[in-house]
């Protein structure tokens, strides 16, 4: 009989398969790989989606805030060139964007410096300078009793100077330090020569302040402010 031949009278077909229980499917290297694929482009897509949603919410918790646009100093009236508005995460303490009509107009009470947040307390609620209760008391400091960078708006504390001998009478009679924000800074009139440096203190330790025998100033934290 032939070889196609089948029992039962029937013909088998050249390479066809035999009758038989169903096999599973196999899954081939190939498909594996592509299934893989499938699965870590899935997962770039939820890493996306999650770090978008945290870049939305950071951005939405900015702010627009007031910034100095240039150096104003202290007494002169804010105009509208004067401020300019940046986005920032800040917090509280300083001067919406929304806020700027309540600041235009109004005198700085301190040297304003380009580039810093502008908050409430360093514009005066009149427009008397200097504020009430403060005054500004001009000092010849000596070469080496200041930092050569000192500048405008720098909170300082102003201590008596060394005086030889007479150093510790001259402490007892200046008491503690007087503090204050600086409001200007002269250059010496000759080489080696002293520089008057301003500075804004209370009206109750300005006539101290302005007795101290070889005044230094020392640069102090700009937290704690005990002058506006």
């Amino acid at each position: 009989m032939p070889s196609s031949a089948l029992k039962g009278g029937g013909f088998r077909v050249p390479g066809a398969r035999r009758p038989g229980p169903e096999q599973p499917p196999v899954v081939t290297g190939g498909r594996r790989r592509r299934l893989g694929w499938v699965w870590a482009g899935v997962g770039a897509v939820v890493v996306s989606a999650v770090g978008f949603t945290l870049v939305i919410q950071a951005v939405g918790e900015r702010d627009q805030v007031l910034v100095l646009a240039r150096d104003v100093p202290a007494g002169q009236v804010l105009k509208p060139s004067d401020l300019r508005a940046v986005e920032v995460a800040a917090d509280a303490g300083v001067v919406l964007a929304t806020e700027r009509g309540s600041v235009l107009g109004r005198r700085a009470s301190v040297p304003l410096v380009a580039g810093s947040l502008l908050a409430p307390g360093q514009v005066g609620t009149s427009a008397a300078f200097p504020p009430s209760g403060f005054s500004q008391v001009a000092l010849a400091v000596e070469p080496g009793g200041a930092p050569p960078d000192l500048a405008r708006g720098e909170r300082v504390a102003i201590l008596p100077g060394p005086v030889g001998a007479g150093a510790d009478e001259a402490g007892e009679k200046a008491g503690s330090a007087v503090v204050g924000t600086v409001t200007g800074v002269g250059t010496p009139e000759s080489a080696g020569g002293p520089r008057v440096v301003t500075v804004l203190v209370e009206t109750a330790a300005a006539r101290r302040a302005a007795q101290l025998e070889h005044a230094r100033v020392v640069v102090l934290s700009a937290e704690g402010r005990e002058a506006p």
